[in-house]
Protein backbone atom coordinates (compact mmCIF):
# COMPACT_ATOMS: atom_id res chain seq x y z
CA UNK A 1 0.00 0.00 0.00
CA UNK A 2 1.31 3.45 -0.93
CA UNK A 3 2.08 5.87 1.94
CA UNK A 4 0.09 8.57 0.13
CA UNK A 5 -3.43 8.82 -1.35
CA UNK A 6 -3.71 7.04 -4.71
CA UNK A 7 -6.72 7.61 -6.93
CA UNK A 8 -7.04 4.42 -9.03
CA UNK A 9 -9.55 6.09 -11.37
CA UNK A 10 -7.35 9.09 -12.16
CA UNK A 11 -5.55 9.23 -15.47
CA UNK A 12 -3.83 12.49 -14.49
CA UNK A 13 -1.88 11.00 -11.57
CA UNK A 14 1.01 8.64 -12.14
CA UNK A 15 4.53 7.79 -11.08
CA UNK A 16 7.10 9.72 -13.05
CA UNK A 17 10.80 10.45 -13.05
CA UNK A 18 11.59 13.99 -11.94
CA UNK A 19 14.12 16.43 -10.64
CA UNK A 20 12.99 17.98 -7.36
CA UNK A 21 14.22 21.34 -6.07
CA UNK A 22 14.45 21.15 -2.28
CA UNK A 23 16.74 22.01 0.61
CA UNK A 24 15.30 19.22 2.78
CA UNK A 25 15.31 15.66 1.46
CA UNK A 26 13.30 14.42 4.45
CA UNK A 27 10.05 15.89 3.03
CA UNK A 28 7.48 13.50 1.56
CA UNK A 29 5.57 15.91 -0.70
CA UNK A 30 6.52 18.85 -2.88
CA UNK A 31 4.64 21.71 -4.57
CA UNK A 32 4.27 21.39 -8.33
CA UNK A 33 6.56 24.42 -8.79
CA UNK A 34 9.46 22.44 -7.27
CA UNK A 35 9.07 19.37 -9.51
CA UNK A 36 10.33 19.06 -13.09
CA UNK A 37 9.12 15.88 -14.78
CA UNK A 38 11.64 14.17 -17.08
CA UNK A 39 11.41 11.20 -19.42
CA UNK A 40 13.84 8.75 -17.80
CA UNK A 41 15.88 7.87 -14.76
CA UNK A 42 19.05 8.72 -16.68
CA UNK A 43 17.73 12.18 -17.56
CA UNK A 44 16.81 12.79 -13.91
CA UNK A 45 20.34 11.83 -12.88
CA UNK A 46 21.88 14.02 -15.61
CA UNK A 47 19.81 17.07 -14.65
CA UNK A 48 20.39 16.70 -10.92
CA UNK A 49 22.71 19.11 -9.14
CA UNK A 50 22.95 18.58 -5.37
CA UNK A 51 24.95 21.81 -4.98
CA UNK A 52 21.98 23.61 -6.57
CA UNK A 53 19.42 21.67 -4.48
CA UNK A 54 18.18 19.64 -7.49
CA UNK A 55 17.72 15.94 -6.72
CA UNK A 56 16.56 13.03 -8.92
CA UNK A 57 13.44 11.23 -7.76
CA UNK A 58 10.40 9.20 -8.66
CA UNK A 59 7.26 11.10 -7.70
CA UNK A 60 3.50 10.44 -7.82
CA UNK A 61 1.00 13.08 -8.79
CA UNK A 62 0.00 15.73 -9.22
CA UNK A 63 -2.79 15.73 -6.67
CA UNK A 64 -4.56 18.54 -4.86
CA UNK A 65 -3.67 19.08 -1.21
CA UNK A 66 -6.09 20.12 1.50
CA UNK A 67 -4.77 23.67 0.97
CA UNK A 68 -5.82 23.46 -2.74
CA UNK A 69 -2.19 23.30 -3.90
CA UNK A 70 -1.07 20.88 -6.62
CA UNK A 71 1.55 18.60 -5.09
CA UNK A 72 3.67 15.56 -5.89
CA UNK A 73 4.35 12.79 -3.39
CA UNK A 74 7.84 11.34 -3.14
CA UNK A 75 7.97 7.65 -4.09
CA UNK A 76 11.75 7.39 -3.71
CA UNK A 77 14.97 9.26 -4.32
CA UNK A 78 17.07 7.99 -7.22
CA UNK A 79 20.74 7.23 -6.71
CA UNK A 80 23.43 6.53 -9.29
CA UNK A 81 23.93 2.99 -8.00
CA UNK A 82 20.19 2.13 -8.28
CA UNK A 83 19.24 -0.09 -11.22
CA UNK A 84 17.69 1.66 -14.20
CA UNK A 85 13.92 1.14 -14.29
CA UNK A 86 11.10 2.23 -16.55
Amino acid sequence: MAPFPVDPDSQAQSETFAVVRTTRKNRKRFPESCVMAVSSQEEALDRSNPAGNLFPAIVYGPSVSSESQRIYHLVRWITRDAPVTG
